[in-house]
């Protein structure tokens, strides 16, 4: 009988695959801005292409944080910097769960959009969206990172994956 080994991934794998914590609150706003300003777009025009770049950017940012996310790139190595605002930092954890959800919703739009044919229940998944980055951007309030803390408080997540969640506001 042969015994299985798994093997770490590469270093170069796992730190691609990382996810900023702590995460600089400003660049997570300015993201969510211009996901807001992707999501009116979309829902005015029509154009479903523009679900298919909302699912990527989500997807890129869950999965690795700005690194494969045009958008984040632009926002925390361009945007950011530019503006000379003192940054703010917020745990990762609740974020990377906010970006999450939000791959959730952008992808199942977009099967919805180019499986189903179904571009109208897509648009309520959008209009979702953009309500999250609006209240995101405008007012620092991330509902994904609400739902985090929730999940935390009734023992769905466990307090070993963000010790510092516990005051989801307090500093990182």
């Amino acid at each position: 009988m042969s015994s299985l080994t798994v093997k770490a991934p590469p270093a170069k794998v796992s730190r691609l695959f990382s996810f900023p914590d702590p995460v600089n609150e400003v660049s997570a706003r300015i993201v969510a801005g211009v996901v807001a300003l992707i999501a009116l777009t979309l829902l005015i025009t029509g154009w479903s292409v523009l679900v298919l770049v909302l699912a990527y950017g989500f997807v890129a940012r869950a999965l690795t944080g700005p690194t494969l996310s045009p958008l984040g790139q632009l926002a925390t190595r361009v945007v950011t910097p530019a503006l000379g605002l003192t940054p703010k930092y917020v745990p990762g954890p609740p974020k990377r769960f906010a970006q999450s959800i939000g791959a959730g919703l952008a992808l199942t739009a977009a099967i919805l959009t180019y499986g189903f044919n179904n571009f109208a229940a897509a648009q309520v998944l959008i209009a979702a969206v953009f309500i999250a980055a609006t209240l995101e951007s405008v007012w620092a309030f991330c509902l994904g990172c609400q739902m985090f803390r929730g999940l935390m408080k009734i023992g769905v997540i466990p307090e070993s994956v963000c010790e510092r969640c516990h005051d989801i506001n307090a500093p990182a």
